[in-house]
């Protein structure tokens, strides 16, 4: 079986999930998903105990392919393009402080508050991992679901501020996430080489976030300038021109050493913002952004997919797993703080409505990009780790605040007709 197989595998199961949560379960994508996955790992888990042959071939189609180089080249790239994508900054308005603010502020004091308590969670269960590894776990379980929140939130009446705070935080959350967790990773390998002083952790932030916006601006532009050539009636032309900027400026960015996810986020506030248009003579058709829209949507089904069949390699160790128990505690309360500081400051200058804190802290529920994030990871000692807590905190995050978020809503906002 070839690498071409198995992404064959992942896209027909990715189906068949979707196809089942919208006809039969018809629950919110990210709940409806995960409950699929999670019934494919027991059934695999049954099927290796009745039938050992498959736990063999199960076993070797899994560990005989790398799916770190796809992964973290390819399913990141492109969902965080497409999240960009479909920001519209003029319709942020006046809440683009806010949201910027909520977002960096918000990641930041998240990847702090969850990397620390979970280095003490970890000594004290009696696992060892680097404080780094700890922080690069902070980042990478930070980014909140934007597919989630937005099917969610549409159903009740917000005030538009607060939809578009909500909205626009969960999505600038996973850029700004994902670019300090690889940071944060890089810092770890090469404290592993040499001592690293606070001028060096400041020069490798800076130079990776800065040289992956000068990418991403010009190449974005760039983009904006040949769509803009191009009929909206090219349909197959726009979309391919798209692929190719974000394969091609995943690849510059990667040989220059410079933050490849920060360039493709910068890459589709660009194409995004001056590429769509009320008038027909937009740069960018419609069909671009339903597109990439279905690529989001497909790429999040075949993650939940692909966390259900790493089941079947990863250690089932009981202290892991309770360490994620207490990690999605952690992750919890992280993310009240992460919000309810940045609330708290910009509610000196600027109005909040009330339970804005609860709505955003218990509507921040994890998805694809912190399982992509934990098994595009490359080997090193503690990974299994950070890949089982990811998995139990998403697991949890998904069906504890998937399926509690509406009962909140509900007692805070009417429902639309």
């Amino acid at each position: 079986m070839n690498i071409l197989d198995i992404l064959a595998l992942f896209i027909c199961l990715a189906g068949i999930f979707i196809y089942i949560n919208t006809y039969y379960l018809k629950l919110p994508s990210s709940v409806g998903l995960m409950i699929l996955a999670m019934g494919l790992s027991f059934t695999l888990q049954i099927l290796q105990v009745v039938i050992p042959e498959f736990q063999t071939g199960a076993r070797r189609i899994l560990q005989d392919y790398d799916y770190h180089e796809v992964l973290y080249q390819l399913v990141l790239s492109f969902m965080l393009f497409a999240g960009a994508l479909q920001i519209d900054f003029k319709k942020l308005a006046e809440e683009r402080t806010p949201v910027l603010i909520l977002a960096l502020l918000g990641v930041i004091i998240s990847t702090i508050v969850i990397g620390s308590a979970v280095w003490y969670l970890l000594s004290f269960i009696g696992i060892e991992m680097d404080i780094m590894y700890c922080l690069v776990f902070g980042a990478l379980i930070s980014p909140t679901d934007p597919i989630a929140v937005t099917a969610t939130i549409r159903k009740y009446s917000l005030s538009k501020n607060l939809e578009t705070r909500i909205a626009g935080e969960s999505l600038f959350n996973d850029g700004i996430a994902v670019v300090i967790a690889l940071t944060l990773l890089d810092l770890a390998h090469a404290g592993e080489d040499h001592f690293l002083g606070p001028v060096d952790i400041l020069w490798v932030f800076g130079t990776d976030i800065t040289g992956g916006i000068v990418i991403g601006l010009f190449l974005g532009y760039l983009g904006y300038r040949v769509l803009k050539y191009i009929d909206n009636d090219e349909v197959e032309v726009e979309v391919l021109m798209t692929l190719a900027l974000v394969m091609a400026g995943t690849q510059i960015a990667e040989f220059t050493h410079v933050s490849a996810k920060q360039a493709v986020v910068i890459m589709g506030l660009v194409i995004g913002n001056e590429g769509k248009s009320d008038h027909v003579t937009s740069a960018a058709g419609d069909y671009v952004f339903k597109f990439w829209n279905l690529i989001e949507e497909t790429l999040n089904a075949m993650l939940f997919v692909l966390i259900g069949l790493e089941m079947l390699i990863i250690p089932l160790r009981m202290d892991y797993f309770a360490a994620g128990l207490f990690a999605f505690i952690i992750v919890l309360a992280a993310r009240y703080i992460s919000v309810g500081v940045p609330i708290a400051v910009m509610s000196t200058y600027r109005t909040f409505e009330k339970n804005t804190l609860q709505v955003l802290a218990w509507g921040g529920l994890r998805g694809g990009i912190p399982i992509a994030l934990s098994l595009s990871l490359p080997e090193f000692e503690g990974k299994d780790v950070i890949i089982t807590m990811t998995y139990t905190v998403v697991v949890c995050s998904v069906l504890y605040q998937g399926l509690t978020i509406p009962r909140l809503m509900k007692s805070t906002f009417p429902t639309r007709r």
